[in-house]
């Protein structure tokens, strides 16, 4: 397995809520989907996830909940709000933009001059 690689600066939102976008998860379940979905490339530390849920549930893109995690545990579990799926649909035409624009510098031979 390559070493995981370091999540690129406003990355970390559209993860969270692609990752939420089939339903509710607690914050391991997030990180352990994106895990998962990346075959471990990208990782996401607990300190960087919880500020990111934190804030994103200010900016009323996602509600909490307190449940029981499949392990019996007390867990906040989250899930989108309407306008947290508004905010993912644009994320993810960005991202699709941004990730064409980069496979198309990527394909070229060699640098122009």
């Amino acid at each position: 397995m390559t070493d995981p690689l370091h999540l690129l600066r406003g990355t970390l939102d559209a993860l969270i809520l692609k990752a939420l976008s089939d339903g509710q998860l607690h914050g391991y379940g997030i990180a352990d989907w994106v895990h998962e979905m990346t075959d471990g490339v990208l990782q996401i530390e607990d300190g960087a996830l919880y500020t990111a849920l934190h804030r994103m549930e200010e900016r009323s893109w996602l509600r909490a909940e307190w449940g029981v995690s499949d392990r019996g545990r007390r867990a906040r579990f989250y899930a989108l709000t309407t306008e947290g799926r508004r905010h993912l649909a644009a994320e993810e035409r960005d991202w699709r933009r941004y990730a064409e624009a980069m496979g198309k510098v990527f394909a070229i031979g060699r640098a122009r001059t």
